[in-house]
Order: structure tokens, then C-alpha cells, then sequence
């Protein structure tokens, strides 16, 4: 019962991110941005910490989006007529999503530009090599563009029904990934066996059909591939 209640909060908690997608265009134009970003770290090397500033920017935007989201649905609804106190509430809201971005400009600016001077199209082989925050790059993508896939279709969240299936294409993607950078048969067979195992059981509890669970899978296995091919 816990655990339930447990997915259930998660579950609540991302229809909140897919609803601030589908509806608020600086949610999407945001989430673009992100995807573009974590794509461009493909082509340079950046250290640890590099990485986690850009992580951090990233979530103070999208977090700053997501209040002001908040803030205006509980304003309009408490207030159906114009109220100079509404404006400023809605104006300081909007306010706080503009400093996170202009932050963010500036981070992106001090971490990449001096790195556009020397272009370098090959750190993507360093993934097979030894970075694995790489990887886990590719997950965060992954999640990401399911999450806008599933607005787009307006149904569902990562973690209970719609299209495609949010733990099919993560399933797919670690297997992939695995793939990818493992020379091992036998390890890649297991991969996949634990990613179908993944699907099927979405499918036997009635929460995804095959047809969502066989997009996720797909979603996910091109979407890996292109970002090792691509890059690499």
C-alpha cells in the first residue's frame, strides 16, 4: 500500500511536468533548450563539475517555470476578475523564470564559449572509454524527450500509461547502452531480457498496450543509437 502511494506521488508529480509541457510554450521552449545543451556536451570534454553546473542551471529553469505555472493557475482560479496584487504576483513570478534564464545564459556563455574556439567532434568515444556521466546524459535525454512526446500526444506520464510507454524507453536505453559499450553476447542478451521483462510487465498490469510499450522500446533503442552514432 505504501509503495503504491509512493508511485502515486511520483506519478502526480510528473502529470504536473507533462501538463506545464503541453500547455505553457516556455515550458517547451525550455525543455528544447535543455535537450540542446545535454546534446552539446556530446562535443566537448567537459569535466565532472562542468557537468553539474549545467545540471543545476538546467533544474533552476525548468523548477522557476514550473512555480510560475503554479503560481498562475492558483491566482486565476482564487481571482476571476483583475486585480493589481494579481498582476504583481503574476509579474514576479514571471519575474523569477526570467533571472534563472538569464543565469543560464551566462553559465552556458562561461562553460562553452571558450570551447567553441577548438571544436572537437570526437569526445562521444570517450563514452566507451571511461565517462560514464556520458551515460548518464543520455538517459536524462531520453526522459526528457519522452516526457514531450507523451504532452504532445496528451495522455499519460513516464510512469503510468500513454505513448509511448516512459519505462519501456528507459528500459531499452540502458539496454542499448549496454550494448553499446559492452563486447559481451551473453551480457547484451541479459540487457534485453530484463528491458522486455520491463515492457511486458507494464503491458500484463494493464497499465500500457503493446503498441505503447513497442514505441518505447523503439523511442528509446533510436534515440540511443543516433546519440552514439551521431556523435561518435
Amino acid at each position: 500500500m505504501k509503495v503504491k502511494k509512493l508511485v502515486d506521488s511520483f506519478n502526480y508529480a510528473i502529470s504536473g511536468i507533462v501538463y506545464a509541457v503541453r500547455t505553457q510554450r516556455n515550458m517547451r521552449i525550455h525543455m528544447i533548450a535543455a535537450l540542446i545543451v545535454l546534446t552539446a556536451c556530446f562535443f566537448y570534454d567537459l569535466s565532472k563539475f562542468e557537468i553539474l553546473i549545467l545540471t543545476i542551471t538546467i533544474t533552476m529553469v525548468i523548477m522557476a517555470e514550473m512555480i510560475n505555472t503554479a503560481i498562475e493557475c492558483s491566482i486565476d482560479i482564487t481571482a476571476n476578475f483583475y486585480h493589481p496584487l494579481a498582476k504583481i504576483a503574476k509579474n514576479t513570478a514571471a519575474g523569477a523564470v526570467l533571472v534563472t534564464a538569464v543565469n543560464a545564459i551566462v553559465v552556458g556563455y562561461i562553460i562553452f564559449w571558450e570551447k567553441l574556439n577548438s571544436i572537437s567532434f570526437i569526445v562521444i568515444s570517450k563514452i566507451k572509454q571511461s565517462n560514464p556521466y556520458m551515460i548518464f546524459i543520455i538517459l536524462i535525454i531520453v526522459f526528457i524527450a519522452t516526457i514531450v512526446v507523451k504532452a504532445r500526444f496528451g495522455e499519460g506520464t513516464p510512469l503510468r500509461g500513454g505513448m509511448p510507454s516512459g519505462h519501456s524507453a528507459i528500459a531499452f536505453t540502458v539496454a542499448t547502452t549496454i550494448a553499446m559499450v559492452s563486447a559481451e553476447p551473453l551480457v547484451i542478451l541479459l540487457s534485453y531480457l530484463l528491458a522486455f521483462i520491463v515492457a511486458q510487465s507494464r503491458v500484463d498490469s494493464n497499465v500500457h498496450s503493446i503498441l505503447e510499450v513497442t514505441a518505447g522500446a523503439i523511442f528509446g533503442t533510436i534515440i540511443t543509437i543516433l546519440l552514439f552514432k551521431i556523435f561518435g
